[in-house]
């Protein structure tokens, strides 16, 4: 039982890993750039079981609020949380709970994993654009506009990429028996 908690904890950091990597993939974008990280948080959470998706994303955040470069464009630090973007970052953890919980109660097929990873995505883009609006002290329409409306279409392309891939990962592993996910 102990091994195999740890075995679990293990790969849960190694996707924290990915996500991190994956996140310096970034293009400016205004106030808030495009980055890999939603690409990566999707992944993860169609690979994983919510809780385990959770504790992933959780491990990433407290390398990045730590002091670790894992952050978009190799920001860290608690500074990072509580400014202007922080929103999506706390967002992710309930992108993986909405996507990996939607997963877990219906199908982990092309079509589900693509409305779980669009739900997800969604809950982001509402944390963040609500952080945003309060952080950087603009008015609803703008924050609207500038923190949700504008990473729309990114982020259904981001979250489509993200179903395929993760499920390819996720049948790899299950089909080479590494981890019961």
């Amino acid at each position: 039982m102990r091994n195999k908690k740890l075995k679990q904890l293990i790969i849960n950091a190694q996707f924290a890993i990915i996500i991190a990597i994956i996140a310096q993939f970034t293009l400016p974008f205004g106030l808030v750039p495009l980055t890999g990280q939603t690409f990566a948080i999707g992944i993860v959470a169609t690979i994983l079981s919510p809780l385990n998706s959770v504790i992933a994303i959780l491990i990433y955040l407290l390398m990045g609020i730590i002091g670790l470069p894992v952050f978009a464009g190799f920001s860290s630090g608690i500074a990072i949380l509580f400014g202007p973007t922080g929103g999506y970052l706390v967002g992710f953890i309930f992108n993986g709970l909405v996507t990996g919980y939607l997963l877990q109660k219906t199908k982990h097929t092309t079509f589900w994993a693509i409305i779980a990873n669009c739900a997800g995505a969604l809950v982001t883009l509402l944390f963040g654009m609500a952080w945003l609006k309060v952080a950087a002290n603009l008015t609803w329409s703008a924050a609207l506009s500038g923190g949700l409306v504008a990473f729309i279409i990114p982020g259904i392309i981001k979250a489509v990429a993200a179903a395929m891939v993760g499920l390819l990962i996720r049948n790899a592993l299950l089909r080479a028996r590494i981890t019961d996910l």
